[in-house]
C-alpha cells in the first residue's frame, strides 16, 4: 500500500498532520479541539479509532491543545523529547503512563518509522519529523527561525515535504504587530519566511522531492497566492519546473489538504 499523508489543519490556529499506511496511522501535532481533529479526520474518509500514535514538535498550544483528548480518548500514545514533555505536561493534562512515551532516537510504530531532528525556534527543545516506509519519507519542518546544515541534510531525498512559509517580511514590517513580535516573528527563534522557504525548497528539490507542501501561514503577514507564487519564482530562478514538475501545493489553516499518496 502506498503511504498516505493529509495536513489537516497548518497555521498559528491550530496543527495537525495525517500520515497513514494499511496498517498504521500517527498524527503529527494535535494543536486543535479534539473534537476538530476528529472530526476532520472522519471528513477525508478514515476513522480516528485507527490513531496508534501522536508525535508533538514542541509545546506551543497550536501544537499541543488537543493532545491530551486525543490520548485520552482513543488511549494513543504520545511521543516527544523529555524537555517537550516537561514544558507540556501541565497543559495537556493527565496522560495515562504507558501512553507517555520519552522519544530520544528513532521509534517504530507499526510499519512507519520517525526520526526527530532539531529545529530553532523558542520553544522548549523543538524538533522537524521524517517518516519513513519501505524507501519513502516524508519530512515536516515548520516552526524555525533559521535553517541550517543539519535541517536542511535532515530533509534532503525526501518524497514529500511540508516545510513553513510562514510570512512575507516586508508584511511584517509594515504590519500591526508591535515591534517585539515582529523582532521575535523575524528572529533566528521564529519562523521562516516565504523567502526562505523557497530557497531552502530550491536546494532539497533537486534530490528527488516529488511533493512539496507550504505550511503554518501567517493570518496577518502572508496569504497562500503570495507565498505560492514567491517559492514558485524562487524554484523557477533555480531552473525547477513546477506543475507540471514538481507538485507545489498549499496547506490550510481552516481545512485540510489533498490526501496525497506516495
Amino acid at each position: 500500500m502506498k503511504l498516505k499523508f493529509c495536513s489537516l489543519y497548518s497555521g498559528s490556529s491550530g496543527n495537525c498532520q495525517y500520515i497513514k499506511t494499511e496498517n498504521t496511522t500517527i498524527l503529527v501535532d494535535a494543536g486543535l479541539s479534539g473534537k476538530k481533529i476528529q472530526q476532520e479526520i472522519m471528513n477525508i474518509g478514515e476513522d480516528p479509532k485507527k490513531i496508534d500514535a501522536l508525535f508533538i514538535t514542541h509545546e506551543h498550544s497550536d501544537h499541543i491543545q488537543g493532545a491530551g483528548i486525543i490520548s485520552r480518548r482513543f488511549d494513543v500514545p504520545i511521543y516527544a523529547n523529555a524537555k517537550t514533555w516537561e514544558a507540556m505536561s501541565s497543559a495537556i493534562g493527565e496522560i495515562k503512563s504507558h501512553n507517555i512515551r520519552i522519544m530520544d532516537d528513532i521509534v517504530e510504530v507499526g510499519d512507519l518509522a520517525v526520526r526527530a531532528f532539531d529545529i530553532s525556534h523558542d520553544a522548549a527543545h523543538p524538533v522537524g519529523y521524517n517518516i519513513f516506509y519501505n524507501n519513502k519519507k516524508i519530512s515536516l519542518v515548520t516552526d524555525t527561525g533559521c535553517v541550517n546544515d543539519n535541517i536542511t541534510n535532515s530533509i534532503m531525498d525526501s518524497d514529500l515535504l511540508l516545510v513553513e512559509s510562514n510570512h512575507d517580511e516586508d508584511m511584517v514590517l509594515i504590519g500591526p504587530y508591535p515591534w517585539p513580535l515582529k523582532r521575535r516573528v523575524l528572529g533566528e527563534f521564529g519562523h521562516m519566511s516565504n523567502d526562505t522557504a523557497g530557497h531552502l525548497i530550491s536546494k532539497v528539490v533537486k534530490r528527488g522531492t516529488e511533493i512539496v507542501l507550504l505550511g503554518h501561514l501567517s493570518k496577518e503577514n502572508n496569504f497562500p497566492q503570495l507565498a505560492y507564487k514567491t517559492v514558485e519564482n524562487i524554484l523557477k530562478e533555480n531552473c525547477i519546473e513546477v506543475n507540471p514538475g514538481i507538485c507545489l501545493d498549499m496547506t490550510y489553516r481552516d481545512r485540510s489538504s489533498r490526501v496525497y499518496e506516495i
